[in-house]
């Protein structure tokens, strides 16, 4: 998670890209010139052990877009596919 987080703020497409799951994963990620990721706070984690084939993380990701501060909450669901850590999208809330 904050690997993924420290590329976003880098504008390192290629490390976003390969850090998520090929089933779920865009084609492109375009960085946004406006948006300055500023900080991470990582609120909950859930499985993600040496055993584990999956895991969950809860974080709050601040941004300024264009000056003005903003932030992103998500709870993210990754999985180890051949051996790595990948994120596979957003855990959505029940129906």
């Amino acid at each position: 998670m904050r690997s993924r987080y420290s590329a976003f703020v880098r504008d390192d497409a290629a490390y976003v890209l390969n850090s998520w799951h090929p089933d779920t994963r865009p084609a492109d990620v375009e960085p946004d010139p406006n948006l300055r990721w500023v900080g991470l706070d990582v609120l909950r984690s859930s499985g993600g052990g040496l055993f584990d084939a999956e895991g969950t993380v809860e974080f709050r990701a601040h941004y300024r877009d264009h000056g003005r501060p903003g932030e992103m909450h998500e709870q993210s669901r990754f999985l180890r596919h051949n051996g790595t850590w990948v994120y596979w999208g957003p855990v959505l809330p029940p129906r």
